[in-house]
C-alpha cells in the first residue's frame, strides 16, 4: 500500500471514528412526558423523643430542616430546568419526602481529644409520583446528603455554613435521582 492511501484510509478511519462519537449525552434521561414537578412540603420524621443511646448519640434537632430541605429542593430544580416547579393541580410529577435523619458525626480528633473534623448528615425518604396514573415512579428509603467539615485551623468551617452544604448535596442528588434515572 502506497503511504497516500494509507494516510486516505487512516484519514478516514480516524473522521467516521469522530463523527460517530460514543452515544454520551447531557440531555436529562427521564421521558418527554414529564415537564412539570410539584415538590410537596417536606414533613420532619425525625424522632427526637427517644433517650440517647449509643447508636443515637449523634443525632440532633435542628428546627425547621424540612423547610430548608424543600427550599433547597425547589431551587435546585429550578436551576437544573429539566422540570419545572408549579402548582400541584399542574405537575406532572409529584414529589414527596420526609426528613428521617440529622446527625453530626465526629470524625478526627486532635492531640487534645477535641473534634477537628465533623461529618453533617441529612436522610430522607422520598417517592416520584405520576399525577395523571397516580403511580411511583420511583422510591428512596435513606436517601442522604452530607458534608464533612473541620472546626478549627485554616480549612475551619461554621455548622451553619455545614448544613447548608449538606442540604445542597442533598438537594443535588435528589434533583440527579429524578432527571437522570441511570
Amino acid at each position: 500500500m502506497k503511504k497516500t492511501d494509507l494516510l486516505l484510509v487512516s484519514g478516514f478511519l480516524l473522521l467516521t471514528s469522530i463523527l460517530s462519537g460514543c452515544g454520551y449525552t447531557t440531555r436529562s434521561m427521564i421521558a418527554s412526558k414529564y415537564r412539570t414537578i410539584y415538590i410537596q412540603p417536606f414533613v420532619n420524621k425525625i424522632d427526637i423523643t427517644n433517650e440517647a443511646y449509643s447508636a443515637n448519640k449523634y443525632r440532633i434537632y435542628r428546627p425547621l430542616l424540612e423547610s430548608d430541605v424543600t427550599k433547597k429542593v425547589i431551587n435546585k430544580y429550578l436551576f437544573d430546568g429539566n422540570l419545572k416547579p408549579v402548582k400541584e393541580s399542574k405537575a406532572d410529577l409529584i414529589l414527596k419526602g420526609e426528613v428521617t435523619d440529622f446527625r453530626k458525626d465526629p470524625l478526627r480528633y486532635d492531640q487534645s481529644d477535641n473534634v477537628a473534623e465533623y461529618r453533617i448528615n441529612i436522610a430522607v425518604n422520598i417517592t416520584l409520583w405520576d399525577r395523571a396514573t397516580d403511580t411511583i415512579v420511583w422510591q428512596e428509603s435513606g436517601f442522604t446528603g452530607d458534608y464533612s467539615f473541620f472546626t478549627s485551623g485554616s480549612q475551619a468551617t461554621s455548622e451553619d455554613a455545614a448544613v447548608t452544604k449538606a442540604l445542597d448535596d442533598l438537594a443535588r442528588r435528589i434533583v440527579e435521582r429524578t432527571v437522570e434515572q441511570w
